[in-house]
């Protein structure tokens, strides 16, 4: 059970009080071993108050990954799962430089945060009292109101919507339908305004019809969301976009206004393994042609070269062939193979199941890529490489 905040929490965990029991309890470990007597401490020491002071010592640490300086955040549980990452939230903020910007379900205002510094005016709303509140210790500079993300509050503005994605269980909501406030209640009630969504990645894009842009965006190699966007928000003559996010690298784009001429050819020296932005926006052949690479096969995303993308992980191939079982096992006791990274795509094959049974011994590592290229169950055995 996660704790339940009480506006009063809110009001107490901001006081000067709150922020000297805050800095207490995040001295303790709160793990392994001691977190039984770390807990016991903090109630001992805090009373009534520990418990809102021990959630948001936990929470603030879960949080690391997803805002700036988590330290001064206050969070609730479900407000930590829906955050988006701090660079995500503010590559999306720039669409809205210098316009007026009411985002319709703020909670306790990740979103709002990376959207005040570029942003021209900021708006926040929600109906929940108490992430109310953490947004207004969170977000000084935005002004924030109680009200339905369904009944505009505000006229002229861009709108920012996030709706919830899970369920009272925790678990994920995957169609549009399901969404709290569903998506197209909400593209209806702000009919005629520029209109950013954000939503699950794993949705079907192709079947959900929407009449604007769609994005997705990685970071460090795991797609974290969509964005769907419309009106002037959108980029004109582009239906999908992937944006790619790594730490120390530029940042890039492809999008389906770019050539996809690619061709489907034998398996050349590299493989290349797209980033997940970029199969889920279905923009493959796309990422292809920029790079001069070609398919393998039309319904499987490995990519083959003579020279991968620079600064992208790919595998540098040292055979392939027929895949089964008893010749991959081969091919690795030759190669004195004793440490596998094993990839599979298009065939019904578990790396846990199999790794055991392929009896690895040897000095040397290698990756396995298993395929399927038109019917024919196809291994590359690799090394991975970054160029």
């Amino acid at each position: 059970m996660t704790y339940e905040f009480t506006v009063t929490d809110v009001a107490h965990l901001g006081s000067p009080a709150g922020e000297r029991a805050l800095a207490e309890v995040g001295r303790l470990p709160l793990a392994g071993g001691s977190y039984l007597a770390d807990v016991a401490t903090a109630r001992r020491l805090l009373g009534e108050r520990a418990g809102a002071v021990l959630e948001t010592v936990l929470l603030r640490r879960r949080a690391v990954s997803k805002v700036d300086d988590p330290g001064r955040w206050l969070f609730t549980d479900t407000a930590v799962q829906q955050a988006t990452p701090a660079p995500v939230a503010a590559l999306r903020a720039r669409r809205f430089a210098g316009r007026d910007v009411h985002d319709v379900t703020c909670s306790v205002g990740a979103d709002l945060a990376a959207m005040v510094p570029v942003a021209d005016r900021c708006v926040g709303s929600d109906l929940d009292p108490v992430r109310l509140a953490m947004a207004r210790h969170n977000v000084p500079g935005a002004t924030l109101v109680r009200a339905d993300a369904l009944t505009p509050v505000t006229r002229g503005t861009a709108v920012f919507a996030d709706p919830a994605r899970r369920d009272s269980a925790g678990r994920r909501r995957w169609r549009a339908g399901d969404f709290a406030p569903p998506l197209d209640e909400l593209a209806a009630a702000w009919a005629g305004r520029d209109l950013a969504v954000k939503c699950a990645p794993g949705m079907d894009f192709d079947a959900l019809g929407w009449p604007g842009e769609v994005e997705l965006v990685s970071l460090d190699g795991q797609v974290r969301e969509a964005c769907l966007w419309t009106g002037a928000l959108a980029t004109p003559g582009v239906r999908r976009r992937a944006t790619v996010l790594r730490a120390n690298r530029p940042e890039w784009t492809v999008t389906d206004a770019d050539p996809d001429d690619c061709p489907v050819t034998e398996p050349a020296q590299w493989l290349v393994d797209p980033d997940g932005a970029v199969v889920r926006a279905g923009l493959v052949r796309h990422y292809a042609a920029r790079h001069g690479l070609s398919q393998l096969d039309e319904r499987i995303a490995y990519l083959t070269g003579q020279e991968p993308p620079p600064g992208v992980r790919a595998f540098r191939v040292l055979e392939f062939g027929h895949y089964n079982e008893k010749q991959l096992r081969g091919v690795l006791r030759r190669r004195e193979v004793g440490r596998l990274e094993i990839l599979v795509r298009g065939l019904d094959v578990d790396p846990n199941t199999l790794r055991p049974r392929l009896k690895l011994r040897g000095p040397h590592e290698a990756t396995a890529v298993l395929t399927r290229l038109g019917r024919t169950p196809t291994m590359f055995v690799c090394v991975a490489e970054t160029p």
